[in-house]
């Protein structure tokens, strides 16, 4: 049975240092700060998250569930992803699980912090992930044309 996300003062506190990190812009370049409006406020909420790339795609996963972020990303439909002073504007598009199943065994893969949080494993075939997408959803990340 998968683990269950928890906020703790540890994850908190390695949040904070990623995200100095990232505004500095000297963090590992799978990493950005995610920027999305708050679903009932509308003010600017952040956190840090890995940006997956694949097929020439870029991938926003939830590994750790549906939480805040997720929420608010699918209210707004769009974000912006910043690493130090440069910041880029993505319509995001929730996946279904075929989708989302090759991306999220990536995912498990490149992240084993994360492993937990599935159920499936590594090694597992991507239709085990896609199985997960309803609990770990996936959003493919288009570019706004200025």
């Amino acid at each position: 049975m998968a683990k269950m996300y928890r906020t703790t003062a540890l994850r908190r506190a390695g949040n904070a240092a990623i995200t100095v990190a990232l505004r500095a812009g000297v963090a590992p370049s799978a990493y950005a700060l995610l920027t999305v409006a708050g679903r009932r406020t509308g003010q600017p909420r952040t956190t840090p998250v890995r940006v997956m790339r694949s097929g020439g795609q870029r991938w926003l996963v939830a590994p750790y569930g549906v939480v805040d972020w997720v929420r608010n990303v699918r209210a707004a439909g769009r974000v912006t992803l910043t690493r130090g002073r440069r910041s880029d504007t993505y319509v995001t598009v929730e996946c279904d699980a075929a989708q989302s199943g090759p991306v999220l065994k990536r995912y498990a893969r490149l992240e084993p912090v994360t492993r937990p949080y599935f159920d499936a494993k590594p090694a597992d075939p991507p239709e085990r992930f896609a199985a997960e997408a309803g609990r770990h959803p996936v959003f493919r990340l288009d570019p706004v044309d200025v």
